[in-house]
């Protein structure tokens, strides 16, 4: 059950990879602007989604939340604790309270490690548990997310794609962690299998109290699993709001865009609906449009959208939304 206690504040986010020349001397001669800005809270208990087309930062921003990149700039305030100025093993603390599943289950676990080693590693790393310990809770935390305890001495090739993901589930819970970054868990998954792992998800976060920030392109699937959606574009969080407020009522017109174009399975209402195309290709994060990031292809777009950066204002409760022709 979500409340209204925050649980995670991230302000100003910034996470700039510096392009480097020269072979001798290097020097930075320019940037990828991936995360340029993002601010918003998660609650405890909610799931908040975060969607957006394939480059605009969304697993940057996961990422960057949980300092597996060191943010440009910002702040990432977890449970009052700004996370960005830790190091060393106050950081190391504060990782037990949050975890990631990864977006590809054949990548992310060691080929050469069995299911109980990768499930039972952070207990060790952490000094939670001895090897004996760790292998009685990896056999638990199997029988948790759906698979044969006895598959503790497999290795990651003898699971499918659904089963390999759940073992990436399973490892992230074995610390018992409050926050959750589910980096598109699902798009690398058979379409049969992601429902699945979807509804696990929801059915350990009713019984554990997880809180997530679920990152994917499935917009369908994002409005089923989040309690509100955050829509990314280039690198800034564009609109915000609650799941059924986003989709009966977007206000940011490239949310209009990408929602005009999930398919209906209604096929009158799907006849008579109108597609929005957008016009041109997305701006190279390098070198971004100056004001607005979504004015070169906005059909609104006037001469303010270039001059100044539209400021992301609450204009409903609950709904947030950057853009100067709302």
């Amino acid at each position: 059950m979500t409340s209204t206690e925050v649980l995670l504040q991230v302000r100003d986010l910034v996470k700039h990879f510096p392009i480097m020349r020269g072979t001798l001397i290097q020097r930075q001669v320019g940037a990828v602007r991936a995360v340029d800005g993002v601010s918003f809270d998660v609650f405890h208990g909610e799931t908040l989604g975060l969607v957006g087309e394939s480059g605009c930062g969304k697993s940057t921003t996961g990422r960057a939340i949980l300092q597996l990149y060191r943010p440009t700039s910002g702040s990432v305030i977890f449970e009052g604790v700004d996370l960005v100025g830790l190091k060393g093993e106050d950081l190391r603390k504060m990782r037990r309270r949050m975890q990631m599943i990864f977006q590809d289950p054949y990548a992310s676990l060691n080929p050469r490690m069995t299911v109980g080693q990768i499930i039972g590693e952070p207990l060790i790393i952490h000094g939670i548990a001895d090897r004996k310990e760790a292998q009685e809770r990896a056999e638990e935390l199997l029988r948790l997310v759906g698979l044969n305890p006895a598959y503790t001495n497999r290795y990651p090739h003898e699971f499918s794609g659904g089963q390999r993901q759940r073992v990436g589930v399973a490892r992230a819970l074995a610390l018992q962690p409050a926050f959750i970054v589910c980096d598109e868990p699902i798009s690398a998954l058979d379409v049969s299998v992601q429902a699945q792992v979807v509804n696990l998800l929801e059915d350990l976060q009713a019984q554990m109290g997880l809180t997530y920030l679920f990152i994917a392109h499935d917009l369908s699937m994002v409005r089923h699993i989040s309690n509100r959606i955050a829509v990314m574009y280039l690198g800034v969080v564009v609109e915000l709001a609650d799941r059924h407020e986003l989709y009966n009522h977007p206000l940011h017109p490239y949310t209009q865009a990408l929602l005009s174009a999930v398919p209906i399975p209604d096929p009158v209402i799907e006849a008579r609906r109108q597609r929005i195309i957008l016009k041109g290709d997305v701006p190279s994060p390098i070198n971004p449009p100056s004001g607005c990031r979504f004015r070169t292809r906005c059909p609104l777009a006037d001469t303010i959208c270039a001059e100044q950066r539209p400021e992301f204002r609450e204009v409903a409760p609950g709904h947030w939304v950057a853009c100067h022709m709302v």
